[in-house]
């Protein structure tokens, strides 16, 4: 039987790459700072460790006398745009640390086969509609934010680690994720899950508001895509960085055209001024097309499976914040009157 530590395993992706390496028959020790949020973890163990610190990640990486198999690093201080652009110096300081501790720790404990979740935030803002961009053409750099700039300093490290201690490194540039379990609420969700709430919370035909004017450009990838890439590069004998996503290119104003179809409602959108990133994002996936790899869940078949679960959320919450004001109400009666 293989073994795999997962590090961030109380996030999203990562929770689903537990289950999909559980049906592969392997031994699976989630790890995170926390556990996870909306689903029991499908991992055999897990651990709540600070991976910042080298003490929590040489634990991780302890399997008695063995050596996991294969390490899979998704843990990361991260979020939507809010999150991205008001955070710089959070994401920087906590990421950068998990990293260097956690490459070092399995470099020199010996373990064969590391994975790393990069982002095409590593990438150049882009017009609609410019030619693809590949994987070498990340430099020269010039991300959009901090966390782009992380990422890449983040490759390079596995890279040299890789080629002195003979580690297989994997890496993936990871474009929007979405699906059910994923942060939803909060100021750190993403656009497909933030759209999804904006509209359960609204009557039918109602109003929501949106950063920016629509026009942005961008491609969604469904978990299950995400995670069998992963899985496929993992196993590959692809070098470098490589890039997964889908290759349907949607404004957001069609995102949230989508979300409302699948809701069923007619939504009206303000658009309002906030952090929207860059214009466009169109990139090559040549590398995994190699692998046999192409996404199998069009953005309406995802927000189909998305959008009930985040409109259960959204319900749970309401009732439980009407129970406890009802709660609150019926303690405020009970008071004796002087």
């Amino acid at each position: 039987m293989k073994t795999a530590l997962v590090c961030g395993a109380g996030g999203f992706i990562a929770g689903h790459l537990v289950k999909k390496l559980k049906s592969e028959g392997y031994w699976v020790r989630g790890v995170d700072i926390k556990r996870h949020e909306y689903a029991q973890s499908a991992a055999d163990e897990f651990k709540v460790l600070d991976l910042r610190e080298p003490a929590g990640c040489r634990e991780a990486l302890t399997l008695g006398s063995a050596t996991f198999d294969e390490v899979y690093q998704l843990a990361a201080d991260m979020g939507g745009m809010g999150f991205i652009h008001s955070a710089e110096c959070e994401i920087m300081h906590n990421s950068v640390l998990i990293n260097v501790h956690m490459i070092d720790n399995a470099a020199r404990m010996g373990v064969p086969r590391y994975f790393y979740s990069s982002s095409v935030c590593v990438y150049r803002d882009m017009r609609p509609g410019e030619p693809e961009m590949t994987e070498a053409q990340a430099v020269p750099a010039n991300p959009d934010n901090e966390y782009g700039w992380e990422k890449l300093y983040s490759e390079r490290m596995l890279q040299a680690y890789g080629r002195k201690y003979g580690m297989k490194a994997r890496i993936a540039r990871f474009q929007n994720c979405y699906g059910p379990e994923g942060t939803w609420t909060g100021g750190r969700e993403k656009a497909p899950a933030a759209t999804c709430r904006k509209v359960a919370e609204v009557a039918d035909g109602g109003t929501i508001q949106a950063w920016g004017d629509g026009t942005a450009v961008r491609s969604y990838t469904y978990v299950s895509d995400m995670v069998r890439g992963i899985y496929l590069l993992m196993h590959s004998d692809l070098e470098g960085a490589v890039n997964i996503g889908a290759p349907e290119y949607v404004s957001v104003k069609e995102l949230v055209e989508a979300v409302a179809e699948v809701a069923g409602k007619r939504i009206n959108v303000e658009w309002v001024k906030g952090p929207v990133g860059v214009q466009s994002r169109n990139f090559s996936n040549e590398r995994i097309y190699s692998l046999g790899w192409r996404a199998q869940v069009s953005l309406k078949e995802g927000i189909a499976q998305t959008y009930p679960w985040i409109e259960s959320q959204v319900r749970a919450q309401g009732a439980e914040a009407a129970g406890a004001e009802a709660a609150g109400a019926e303690a405020a009666q009970a008071v004796p009157q002087a």
